[in-house]
């Protein structure tokens, strides 16, 4: 299997050190962010996961949508992330395989989810 990060590249391998975050989800939330009306990508995002998703939306050349949520005393600032594609669904685009990362891999679910570099297109072979 081949490494879908480049050396000295934005996209780090991020470690979910909370797992309560938002992940791929079956439903299709179509949110207003900054006036626009966008599909809801992930709500609840750390500033990494944010810039994370941002570049590989917006290297995929989808136009993406970055907002702060308001804070709660005591914890990380976080973010919403959308796209102006209300047509795009984040479940359906990950397991059909039709994302790419900066390398031309296929974006995995383990990709996606930042739980793993390397980008397994049977996702059903992906081994925890």
């Amino acid at each position: 299997m081949q490494n879908c990060f480049r050396q000295g590249s934005d996209f780090e391998m991020y470690t979910h050190k909370n797992k309560n975050i938002m992940t791929l989800k079956a439903k299709h939330i179509v949110e207003e962010i900054k006036g626009v009306r966008c599909t809801i990508i992930e709500k609840g995002a750390t500033a990494k996961r944010a810039e994370f998703l941002k570049n590989l939306m917006e290297y995929n050349k989808f136009e993406v949508i970055v907002a702060d949520e308001p804070l709660v005393e005591g914890s990380p600032a976080l973010f919403t992330v959308g796209t102006t594609n209300l047509v795009f669904n984040p479940v359906i685009a990950v397991y059909e395989l039709s994302l790419k990362t900066p390398a031309g891999q296929k974006v995995s679910p383990d990709y996606w989810n930042q739980e793993s570099i390397e980008c397994v297109d049977e996702y059903w072979e992906s081994v925890k």
